[in-house]
């Protein structure tokens, strides 16, 4: 075993279990399958501050071209991303034509496909109006309640903002990594990237009421994707069940363990990265005085702040189990009776041909 762990023994019945040692990272499918009952925490904040509006999911996605990018200075890409992605969304926003005020929105950044690809996009939530820049009115929408902004717009926007961005980066000498390595291969990427429309796909809006039952799976579980596409293994095969393109439904794939944890590692994101940011009235700045005042003008009740406390404590009354206590007999209590450490010499040779030679931070 190279990760350290604990056996456990019922003293009753004799039961045995194997209990992995968390290592708390916020990539591992095990340990986030543990923190149910955050997550629960995370959605109900969530759902707390959704507006008494539809709401519209948009997706924002780069093209393959960028991948190679990425895979040395992610942490560039996805930072240009998320930024390129909220600054259209703020512009068309405060445009009179669509909006003309300050919009609420929350942004989640996707990496991966269902078979674990590299595939960068960003989700995002946004509520079908805005708050007016002088706080006297809530804006709706011009061509419909439900209707934002033309994605076609949005995609020609967006893309003009990344590649002026990336053009600025590699002038500036930011991108020492960069695949693309003279002048003529750089231009030559600009000209592809300048060659077809971007995606940007808008999604129906969705209610705000039924308790956030419209709202996208990017916001329900924000690990979820990855876990939920494992389906198991066969021998030293990874099996993954994944959309099946003809037909609409579900196939399964296989692939050799290295492969799989190869592909799981190049989703992980740099040191501190923060995959969900919040935008305009859900800015944390100024979100409290912000969502107080859209919820006036829209005549909704206040938020109870004494509600919700009361919720947590009720949470912890009830999830007060006796995690010593035997899941077989429910009688007798789990004794230690092996206990062993990470063998870290073991796990750094198995991450070695993965990985290679460390280039250092992106």
């Amino acid at each position: 075993m190279r990760r350290a762990y604990r056996s456990p023994s019922c003293e009753g019945c004799g039961a045995e279990q194997w209990r992995w040692h968390s290592c708390r990272n916020r990539h591992c499918p095990q340990c986030q399958s543990r923190q149910s009952r955050q997550r629960d925490a995370w959605r109900a904040a969530r759902l707390a501050e959704l507006l008494d509006v539809p709401y519209c999911h948009l997706v924002f996605t780069l093209p393959h071209e960028l991948n190679a990018l990425a895979g040395v200075h992610a942490r560039w890409v996805y930072d240009t991303l998320m930024q390129c992605t909220a600054a259209t969304l703020t512009e068309f926003a405060a445009n009179p034509r669509w909006l003309g005020g300050i919009g609420a929105f929350t942004l989640v950044l996707h990496t991966w496909t269902q078979d674990l690809r590299r595939h960068l996009h960003v989700h995002a939530l946004m509520a079908c109006g805005a708050l007016a820049d002088d706080h006297g009115h809530w804006i709706e929408p011009k061509r419909a309640r439900n209707f934002l902004f033309p994605v076609h717009a949005l995609s020609r926007v967006f893309r003009g903002k990344f590649v002026q961005a990336l053009q600025q980066a590699c002038a500036a000498g930011v991108l020492p990594r960069d695949p693309a390595a003279t002048s003529t291969a750089r231009a030559e990427r600009v000209r592809a990237l300048r060659r077809h429309d971007w995606v940007v796909y808008a999604k129906t809006a969705v209610g705000r009421t039924g308790g956030g039952a419209g709202l996208p799976g990017a916001l329900h579980t924000p690990h979820g994707h990855r876990q939920r596409a494992a389906a198991g293994h066969r021998g030293d095969k990874v099996l993954l069940r994944v959309r099946a393109e003809n037909t609409g439904g579900k196939r399964t794939v296989a692939m050799p363990g290295q492969q799989f944890i190869a592909r799981l590692l190049q989703h992980v994101l740099p040191p501190g990265f923060k995959r969900i940011r919040h935008y305009g009235l859900l800015a944390p700045a100024t979100k409290t005085e912000r969502l107080a005042l859209a919820r006036k003008l829209l005549a909704m009740p206040a938020a109870n702040p004494q509600a919700r406390a009361d919720a947590q404590a009720f949470m912890r009354r009830v999830a007060a189990i006796e995690i010593d206590r035997c899941t077989h007999c429910k009688l007798g209590h789990w004794c230690a009776v092996e206990h062993r450490g990470a063998d870290r010499a073991a796990m750094a040779a198995l991450a070695a041909p993965l990985l290679g030679a460390c280039p250092g931070p992106p």
